[in-house]
């Protein structure tokens, strides 16, 4: 294992389709290695004054420290919600060889040794 700069950022979608539309625009722009959609979520939620219910899915995208940032923003504009769930959890260890994956995947293509 290895303390690493591997970022995972959270969000929430009204839907598997605008959900992986976002994904797929991160992916091509290199700004996530992988996104894995989880399907079938509820939250509950005080909106405008009043507690909502919607059914969601859950977006978990990897990325990295040196592109986290351009990512949150770029997720931020891309994101069909007024105000987007938009959370950046930092892994307290992870395998060396998914960190060296992912740092990899974060590379333009004419950037890779591999």
């Amino acid at each position: 294992m290895t303390s690493p700069d591997l970022r995972l950022l959270v969000s929430t979608f009204a839907n598997e389709a605008s959900a992986s539309l976002v994904v797929r625009q991160l992916l091509e722009e290199h700004l996530i290695a992988c996104g894995t959609l989880l399907l079938g979520a509820k939250s509950l939620y005080r909106w405008k004054g009043k507690i909502k219910e919607s059914s969601e899915v859950i977006a978990l995208m990897k990325t990295n420290q040196d592109t986290v940032e351009r990512c949150m923003a770029r997720l931020q504009e891309l994101h069909p919600y007024e105000v987007p769930e938009i959370a950046m959890l930092n892994p307290e260890a992870v395998s060396e060889r998914y960190a060296d994956w992912v740092r990899d995947a974060l590379r333009n293509p004419a950037q890779r040794v591999s």
